[in-house]
């Protein structure tokens, strides 16, 4: 499998066959990437576990990479074109784009780039690892937690491009998901009733006397929910509660952190990081694609 391209090896293809500006679903642009790179048979007959091409895998990682860095744009799901970005680190790297390049071009705020479930040291010498130095056991965790830092990057996507309302559902089914509400209760959107800066109410049991009142805000990954949101979150909360869930898609400032350590009501704040986390761990607005079972000797059987 060795002489099969990487997935940094198919940036630069990819770019290329896009850079006729033309818009391609992820079907065609795989088909005119293995055409354009020239794979011969046995390259393309190559299949992983699961049965799907190892090189149509690979193109669609570089696919998804390049659209996280906005090198490529998404005009609709599971279409493909290039941008202004594309073009320029096209003529930078005419020959590979790697990792690192990406990196350097990713968007201000956006965490996914970091592999926070490798093995200890800087981002730097996490990539320049050797995939040899790992073992077995610790190259699937670190394919995992990759595959799991794409998907956390495309729900914020996913989240961001839809309306609030639809935002404030996701948020409430999450709660819902995590065990808030209980056996019998219930959550509800707010929105639509102009509920004071309250966007959902979780019912913590049948008859209501429990609640969990809910802040939902979908913001972009450089902007940052500042202490003032807070403060009206707070006094939203006034009379009714004396505890609250502010969550968004984007990241708290320092200030409104201090703000919220600092007052005597209680106010849980979640970022888009731990959220897309909390939806991944709890099965909301993902699914389960493949199971792999990893095996050890019984040793009670030879016993």
């Amino acid at each position: 499998m060795s002489d099969l391209p990487t997935w940094e090896d198919f940036n630069v293809p990819v770019l290329a066959v896009l850079s006729d500006g033309k818009t391609r679903t992820l079907r065609d642009l795989r088909r005119a990437v293995t055409e354009q790179v020239g794979l011969n048979e046995v390259q393309r007959s190559q299949v992983l576990p699961s049965g799907q091409s190892r090189a149509d895998n690979r193109i669609g990682w570089a696919a998804s990479y390049l659209n996280r860095v906005d090198a490529l744009h998404r005009p609709s799901r599971g279409s493909y074109e290039i941008t202004d970005l594309g073009r320029r680190m096209l003529a930078e790297h005419p020959t590979s784009i790697t990792e690192l390049d990406l990196r350097a071009v990713a968007k201000e705020g956006d965490e996914w780039w970091l592999n926070k479930a490798t093995p200890a040291g800087s981002p730097a010498e996490v990539l320049d690892q050797a995939p040899t130095e790992l073992d077995p056991t610790e190259q699937v965790e670190r394919g995992v937690a990759r595959i799991k830092g794409e998907v956390a990057a495309d729900l914020l996507t996913r989240l961001q491009e839809q309306d609030p309302a639809f935002f404030e559902s996701a948020v409430v089914k999450l709660l819902l998901a995590m065990g808030y509400g209980g056996a019998g209760g219930r959550g509800v959107t707010t929105s639509a009733s102009n509920d004071g800066g309250i966007d959902g109410i979780i019912d913590q049991d049948v008859l209501g006397l429990s609640k969990v009142y809910v802040q939902a805000k979908r913001y972009a990954p450089s902007n940052s929910v500042q202490r003032p949101e807070l403060q009206g979150f707070v006094g939203a909360l006034s009379g009714k509660a004396e505890r609250g869930v502010f969550i968004s898609t984007s990241r708290f400032s320092q200030g409104a952190v201090d703000y919220v350590n600092s007052i005597p009501t209680r106010i849980i704040l979640i970022d888009g990081q731990r959220l897309t986390q909390l939806m991944i761990d709890y099965g909301v607005g993902v699914q389960v694609q493949e199971i792999y079972k990893v095996v050890k000797i019984d040793e009670d059987f030879f016993t």
